[in-house]
């Protein structure tokens, strides 16, 4: 993974851990860790040996968001190479946002800027109290524009106006409160919370935890209106005749544990 500035590993269980190696810059990615980011999100998706995938980190930040150096040479691009820069890491995003399993963030430490973007595209986030976070991008005139539309659904449009402007720190216990978190440990139980949290996962049916996932992005800002019951309706029918559903019905009443749980 483009000179180990990302570590990609599937273990024995389906679990794909997918780790930013750039400790000695905290964790901060160009646009070699953007294109090596999309890259194994889309490996990760697309691997049906994969049940879900941990976003973690090495070293004392999750992620300080740009790179410097990357900063300096937007400094000089054309728009057009800036609009070039920005698809890419929209994309990276909108492949995280999406991707068809279940994604849990690892944040032992600062989450700055795009950092805050890949923990607000995860499923879940479990933090260290450690863990601050910062949506820094107006301290130096830029905004997080393609961040905004999972940091804003992650923590509501009100919450947004104010860490959008102001830039202030966001501790982990707040990051907890405004939705942006799923829980808070100690950092040394980090690993054993996840590990809770894949263990109740895994023994889900792999194909219906994707499709959970789905309902929820796709009816979350709809309106309940006939199309969206209808639509509904559908999905639920076409889950109770599919394989998995046809097994884990048999296997409840047969009083066995389901096929996939191994």
């Amino acid at each position: 993974m483009s000179d180990n500035i990302i570590k990609y590993h599937v273990g024995d269980s389906g679990i794909a851990t997918i780790t930013l190696n750039r400790p000695d810059i905290h964790n901060a990615f160009d646009d070699t860790v953007v294109a090596a980011l999309t890259a194994a999100f889309r490996q990760a998706g697309e691997d049906p040996a994969v049940r879900l995938v941990v976003l973690a980190s090495t070293g004392k930040s999750f992620c300080a968001g740009g790179d410097l150096n990357w900063m300096r040479r937007m400094a000089t691009y054309t728009f057009e190479e800036n609009l070039r820069d920005s698809n890419m890491l929209a994309e990276m995003l909108r492949t995280l946002n999406y991707l068809p399993k279940p994604t849990i963030a690892r944040v032992q430490g600062a989450a700055y800027g795009g950092g805050v973007g890949l923990v607000a595209c995860c499923d879940m986030a479990v933090a260290s109290p450690e863990a601050v976070f910062c949506l820094s991008e107006v301290k130096v005139g830029l905004i997080p524009a393609t961040i905004g539309p999972y940091v804003v659904r992650a923590i509501g449009q009100r919450a947004s106006r104010r860490y959008f402007t102001t830039a202030e720190l966001i501790s982990a216990d707040k990051a907890l409160t405004l939705g942006l978190v799923s829980e808070v440990v100690a950092s040394d139980q980090l690993d054993e919370c996840i590990a809770g949290i894949t263990k109740n996962l895994l023994r889900n049916g792999p194909r219906s935890v994707g499709e959970a996932k789905r309902l929820v992005l796709d009816v979350a800002d709809g309106e309940i209106d006939a199309a969206m019951i209808a639509d509904t309706s559908q999905r639920i029918a076409e889950t109770r005749g599919s394989d998995e559903g046809r097994e884990g019905l048999t296997a409840f009443l047969e009083k066995r544990k389901p096929a996939w749980i191994k």
